[in-house]
């Protein structure tokens, strides 16, 4: 069928996220993607608007939105599995992409060129600087992920946190715009309401 995409994406509550780890609080796909998209949609923001550049924000909210689209079909593999061994991230990457293969076919002809260029840009046709903030904001999400678990006295994430805050602190360096929300944005993650309220 041809027009079961919408209904293929709106599963992505049904797919939890960090597998192997002993969660709190459990993470769909749905939610991650919402979350790299408010975070994708800040750094471009703060890029335009503290750094005087023209980054197409909107542009990065979409693609955040579906970064993560093919694990409704392969699920959220975990880290040390995906990236074990460059065969495991081969393998990985070829069954991603059959995956979206399968879920632009849910599309009518028609549509189906305007999400392919959502759900697998095209990094000659994007502007390279929009698509490294939007895995910028997906290691973000990852990072405030072990925050909140950590904050809620889960010592399981403390491997992941470490290993993102790395992660991180490293795009700090490259990307102006993961040191602006770092400083200003990411003290505030797991905070009780009444502390952010106040």
């Amino acid at each position: 069928m041809s027009d079961t995409f919408f209904a293929t994406m709106w599963r992505m509550k049904y797919i939890e996220r960090w597998a192997l780890m002993r969660s709190s609080r459990n993470e769909s796909l749905s939610e991650h993607s919402l979350d790299v998209a408010m975070i994708a949609h800040a750094l471009c923001t703060i890029g335009n608007e503290r750094l005087h550049k023209n980054l197409n924000a909107e542009r990065a909210v979409l693609i955040a939105l579906y970064h993560d689209a093919a694990e409704i079909i392969t699920g959220d593999m975990p880290t040390p599995v995906k990236y074990g061994s460059p065969e495991m991230k081969a393998a990985y990457a070829d069954a991603e992409k059959q995956a979206l293969k399968r879920l632009l076919k849910k599309l009518p002809d028609d549509l189906r060129p305007v999400y392919q260029k959502i759900l697998d840009p095209d990094p000659e046709a994007e502007d390279p600087y929009v698509l490294k903030l939007v895995k910028a904001a997906d290691k973000l999400s990852a990072l405030i992920k072990c925050i909140e678990e950590e904050t809620s006295g889960n010592r399981e994430f403390h491997t992941a946190m470490c290993t993102s805050k790395k992660a991180v602190d490293q795009l700090c360096t490259e990307l102006p715009e993961v040191r602006i929300f770092t400083d200003a944005f990411l003290p505030h993650y797991g905070s009780t309401l009444d502390e952010l309220l106040t």
